[in-house]
């Protein structure tokens, strides 16, 4: 199972379209708030039902953990911040876009790879920071900012289920 967290103020472009293009590609994925409520408001006023709660998942079937941008307080919750520690120490990918690959940086995930975010975050990457719109490293996928949204999808799709599956997406979606 493939998991992305929810935030109050996430940016809601990039968690509806990275969840809308996985499960075009019939990836398992699970929303989760981590906010102690099902409904979830983003940056904009759009609120999304995620499927769980935090402290109801177990995670030991997590694959890939997903963060979405806007929401810059998931730094601020210990039980992701740990499953995010263990999930790499253990190689899995995990995945960040716009503010929240600073989530990453501030863990010491980064530490040897190379990550880009949204400007004015890039101090929390330190060395890691390279730029780029869409940058992979080892077993982190980090993206720019929202206007990347369907590419950072499609990276993630390659990811978990291989180019001709993100090719098929890619066609049907009409990117």
């Amino acid at each position: 199972m493939n998991y992305i967290f929810l935030d109050k103020g996430f940016e809601e472009i990039e968690a509806v379209t990275t969840i809308d293009l996985l499960r075009r590609a019939q990836i398992e994925l699970t929303t989760v708030s981590v906010t102690g409520a099902l409904l979830v408001e983003g940056a904009h006023g759009i609120a999304v039902q995620a499927d769980r709660l935090m402290q109801d998942v177990d995670f030991a079937d997590a694959l890939m953990l997903i963060l979405p941008g806007g929401a810059t307080k998931l730094g601020e919750c210990n039980p992701l911040c740990d499953l995010l520690l263990s999930h790499n120490a253990a190689g899995k990918p995990i995945a960040a876009i716009c503010a929240a690959p600073s989530v990453l940086g501030e863990l010491g995930i980064l530490e040897g790879k190379q990550a880009t975010c949204y400007p004015g975050f890039e101090q929390y990457l330190g060395e890691s920071y390279v730029g780029g719109l869409v940058v992979e490293s080892k077993n982190i996928i980090t993206a720019k900012g929202p206007g990347l949204s369907s590419d950072f999808a499609f990276c993630l799709i390659e990811k978990l289920a291989g180019a001709e599956v993100a090719d098929e997406v890619y066609d049907t979606a009409q990117y």
